[in-house]
Formats: structure tokens, sequence, C-alpha cells
């Protein structure tokens, strides 16, 4: 069973055993502290400057050099799915800087043009062979058998790049999103 708030619970309305649904709106979890500076500047890639800050003082400490990489915006078409990514950013941002954080979701809805931009997210097998990515297929799994839908079976190395989309619910578009296509999802809808 996941802890995901009911508001947020649309996996019954989107997957059906060949996989989420998706249209041009899309969903993005995040850290409550970080939703004032998206709303004024958009979803950046690479956005979340004090965590960059943080592993490179950690790195500089270690006598390590740190090389910031230029990431895309990861998207997913389930607002129950970018919450469990919200909550990853919360502990994250835990365990470097202190303060009272919750997940939130945010909602993208993209013209046509930038639309047909979102991408199957690939890169996230190396993601899905450590242990985050097990719990991540461990939540997605009790969001199928809730659901009564079949559990993803996905060879990664071997996997269709629309699977990642379809049946993991990964995605990204790799350019910043501004933040007029932005909106918080809140359960007062």
């Amino acid at each position: 069973m996941t802890d995901t708030p009911s508001f947020l619970q649309d996996a019954q309305d989107l997957l059906t055993d060949k996989g989420f649904a998706t249209s041009n709106v899309w969903y993005h979890g995040t850290s409550s502290a970080l939703v004032d500076s998206i709303n004024e500047q958009g979803l950046m890639r690479s956005g979340d400057r004090m965590m960059k800050a943080a592993a490179k003082k950690t790195m500089a400490t270690i006598g390590n050099t740190y090389t910031e990489s230029v990431e895309p915006v990861f998207l997913t078409q389930s607002k129950e799915l970018a919450f469990y990514w919200a909550q990853q950013t919360v502990r994250e941002r835990g365990t470097r800087i202190e303060g009272e954080e919750q997940p939130i979701v945010l909602a993208i809805t993209l013209p046509d043009n930038l639309n047909s931009q979102v991408r199957p997210d690939v890169g996230a097998a190396s993601l899905l062979m450590v242990e985050e990515g097990e719990h991540y297929m461990a939540y997605l799994a009790a969001i199928c058998e809730r659901t009564g839908v079949n559990v993803p079976e996905i060879d990664l190395m071997k996997a269709d790049r629309m699977d990642y989309l379809n049946k993991l619910g990964m995605a990204y578009y790799d350019a910043d999103i501004d933040a007029t296509y932005l909106s918080t999802v809140s359960d007062q809808a």
C-alpha cells in the first residue's frame, strides 16, 4: 500500500495492462521549499541549486572535484508517480538541508508543439538497477495491485524505449519549462 494522498491517486484512471495513458498534462514531483522559485523561474534543468552547492561543498571537503551535469526536467503522466519522486526529493534534501519540507506535485500542461518534445526516459535503466530503483518498482507494483493491473514485467536492457514511458511512467523534457505552463496540484480542486 502506498501513502499517496487520495487526491493524487490517479492510477485507476490512467493505468491499463498496456501502461499509463498520456496526454499533454504531465507531472513533476518536488519539494515545497522549491515551489516559490519554480513558480517564479519555471522548471529548470538541474534546478536544485542548493543541493548542487551542498554536493560541491561535500566533494571539496573530501578533496574531490565536483562536475555538475545538466539533467533534463523529469516528468511522469501520473500524479501518483510524481508524488513518489517528490518524496524522494524531500528525503534527499533532508540529508543536506535543514528545514521542514513537504512533497509537492506540479502539473505541467504543454501546448502540442512542446508536448511533442517529451521523451521516454530510457536513461532510467541505470537508476532501476540500484536500490532506489527497486523502491520505485515496489511502489509501482503496489499501485498496480491496488488498481487490479498486472505488474509490468520489463527487461531493462532489452525493453522497447516506449516501455519506460508507458509501463514505468518515466519521461523527460530536455529544456527548461516556463512557469506559465505550471500549477500546483492540491486537494482543493
